[in-house]
């Protein structure tokens, strides 16, 4: 808890954390699910200027695309607030990562197994900036499944990055992937000493 003003009371401590992922993974699924508040979102309407410029294979029903970012809160007692900001897919919309990204104690990389491929660019991004981040497969319905040692071995990921299932439209499902997150980032973090 940080300290509140002048009454007394504490305020508790933000956490922000980062969805990630390719486009269509259901980042903003995954906020709008978990968050206690109506999440902020900036969607617009694929229209047909984003022909050739997106690609829909795998989520050709996709008719709204994130263009800036996804907001959404979550308390955890009195003692935290995690603050989740998605980011937007497309390659045309990257540079908002830099700006969501500081600050950021770690980020969740969605990942669909039908286009597996597409979460590199987040893998990457968070591997140069050295932020902690884990992977969690979205378990759509039609996706082929995998044992979590294959897609690790597929997205070449270190031993030390947790891979792990969920279905981004459950709250519970979210919560786990989001506590995950959290502990894998401050098992990262150095020790002060004492």
């Amino acid at each position: 808890m940080v300290s509140g003003p002048s009454d007394g009371k504490k305020m508790p401590v933000p956490i922000k954390l980062l969805i990630a992922g390719g486009f269509g993974v259901g980042k903003t699924t995954m906020v709008g699910a978990v968050s206690e508040i109506k999440p902020l979102r900036t969607e617009e309407t694929l229209t047909d200027r984003s022909v050739g410029v997106d690609d829909l294979s795998g989520v050709e029903s996709k008719n709204t695309t994130t263009v800036a970012m996804d907001f959404g809160r979550i308390s955890i007692g009195d003692d935290f607030v995690l603050y989740l900001f998605g980011t937007p897919g497309q390659e045309r919309f990257w540079f908002v990562w830099d700006e969501l990204a500081r600050g950021a104690l770690g980020a969740v990389v969605l990942a669909d197994t039908r286009r597996l491929a597409d979460c590199f660019p987040s893998v990457d991004y968070f591997e140069r900036r050295g932020t902690p981040f884990i992977v969690a497969v979205n378990c759509f319905d039609d996706a082929p499944r995998y044992d979590l040692d294959e897609v690790k071995l597929a997205l070449n990921l270190g031993p030390d990055i947790p891979v792990l299932l969920c279905d981004a439209r459950r709250r519970d499902s979210g919560k786990e992937v989001l506590i995950a997150l959290v502990q894998h980032a401050y098992g990262r973090r150095p020790m002060a000493k004492v």
